[in-house]
């Protein structure tokens, strides 16, 4: 996503580009394809309300900076709600297809083993995730730092006519969305108190993968946890996370609230395949078809793709990068996307989009200052590069792009018809108007570049 995206907006600056891509010669263990911006987990970028939501709001900054992950994706939609899901495949395959056609990018496949050669004047480093090796080693010599790393899990894949759909129904939570499509995306696949404990239960005792010796301290993220990981914080866990029932109706049995409901997104145009939301897994390949057959309408489930796990290594970058992006130790060095501790693809392309930028204005002899920190894009580069760090004992971690990255901002305490505002909807007052100065703030910096 990150490497793909930085190599676009360099050759749409007129700077000739040469793209590295490992696979097929190296694969990984969690890319399927040769493809480029292949997802590997995910098929969403999540919400696309640019006033409300803060990934929403960096959907539409990288819209206006011209931004070849939304633009692909904008084509290539599938429903989902409220958020933005796309074609995983049709997505790769064009992105790759534009790049490729491109008169200014040139796309070598093979693995650059360690670091470029010291000739390499200008390079943005967008390995992701999945870094080599022999990289990773020699991005620790070279600075000396401890490496950070967690594992990110992936989720299964279903093919929807196996789904039961005279037990499951589709519905977003709470109807939302503007069309009936979106209002419509989800399939909700119900569970009573006695399915849903002895599900846990065997998430519980199901046989996971095993980590090597050294990778067994390796923390997770947070917000990508394994769905076995999360039962084993409480029994009530995943009935508050990502199999709450709130604002779900069961079509067939309006008057049952359900205990708990499992979500499957839409994960093709097609809509033939569809991904179970939130259920990221370590399970072995024969407990999860086992284990998710036995939620309600996956009696026979067939599994277009099992979950997985891989290792995913980022930089301490706020100890290693300055505000360009650049490893301060040898500035002919860019990092880019979820190397340098943004998680999401979205925020990883944004951060390829920015080093693009970067790198291109210095290749053309031009000075570009990082975008304001009221932006989405000036936050998470202020998130990269220090600007959350205090105290002595303070660690750098991934982060998605939030408002808390924000500087804060004055709203009004009364509405227009007098009334004080207060709560709920004074938060909502307030995302609106940093989302509104944001886009301001964006459109002022473009403009300067111009």
């Amino acid at each position: 996503m990150a490497g793909s995206e930085a190599a676009w907006q360099l050759a749409s600056a007129g700077v000739p580009v040469i793209l590295h891509e490992m696979r097929p010669v190296r694969k990984t263990e969690a890319h399927q394809t040769d493809g480029l911006a292949e997802l590997v987990c995910s098929n969403s970028f999540r919400s696309d309300d640019a006033q409300n939501n803060a990934v929403g709001l960096l959907h539409e900054e990288m819209r206006r900076a011209n931004s070849l992950v939304m633009a692909i994706g904008d084509k290539v939609q599938v429903p989902a709600g409220g958020a933005m899901a796309v074609d995983r495949d049709a997505f790769s395959q064009a992105v790759t297809k534009t790049l490729t056609e491109h008169p200014l990018v040139t796309i070598e496949r093979g693995e650059i083993a360690g670091l470029p050669p010291d000739d390499w004047d200008s390079v943005i480093i967008a390995t992701g995730p999945l870094t080599s090796p022999s990289l990773a080693k020699a991005v620790l010599d070279l600075t000396g730092e401890d490496s950070l790393a967690f594992f990110d899990a992936i989720a299964p894949i279903i093919e929807r006519d196996s789904i039961n759909m005279d037990i499951a129904w589709m519905q977003s939570r709470y109807d939302k969305g503007e069309t009936e499509a979106d209002k419509a995306a989800y399939i909700n696949c119900p569970m009573d108190r006695a399915q849903y404990d002895a599900f846990i239960q065997a998430l519980l005792d199901g046989p996971k993968t095993e980590f090597k010796d050294w990778e067994k301290d390796t923390p997770y993220f947070e917000a990508c946890l394994p769905i076995e990981v999360m039962a084993e914080r409480g029994p009530e866990t995943l009935r508050h996370g990502p199999m709450k029932p709130r604002g779900l109706t069961n079509r067939h049995n309006p008057d049952v609230k359900p205990h708990a409901v499992v979500q499957l997104r839409q994960d093709n145009q097609l809509g033939t395949l569809f991904n179970m939301v939130g259920f990221q897994t370590k399970l072995k390949y024969g407990a999860q078809s086992e284990i998710f057959r036995t939620i309600p309408g996956l009696e026979g489930a067939k599994f277009a793709r099992l979950g997985g796990i891989h290792r995913n290594t980022f930089l301490n970058s706020p100890k290693l990068l300055d505000h360009q992006l650049r490893l301060t130790s040898r500035p002919a060095l860019r990092f880019a996307g979820q190397v340098i501790g943004v998680e999401g693809y979205v925020e990883s392309a944004a951060m390829g989009l920015m080093a693009g930028r970067f790198a291109a204005a210095e290749r053309l002899g031009r000075t570009l200052s990082p975008p304001p920190e009221t932006t989405a894009f000036g936050a998470l580069i202020r998130h990269v590069t220090g600007g959350h760090m205090s105290g002595p004992k303070a660690s750098f971690q991934p982060m998605n792009i939030n408002f808390g990255l924000f500087p804060d901002i004055e709203v009004p305490l009364k509405s227009e018809d007098g009334k004080r505002i207060r709560g709920k909807e004074k938060s909502v007052a307030r995302k609106r108007a940093m989302s509104a100065r944001a886009l301001s703030d964006i459109d002022a910096w473009l403009s300067g570049q111009s």
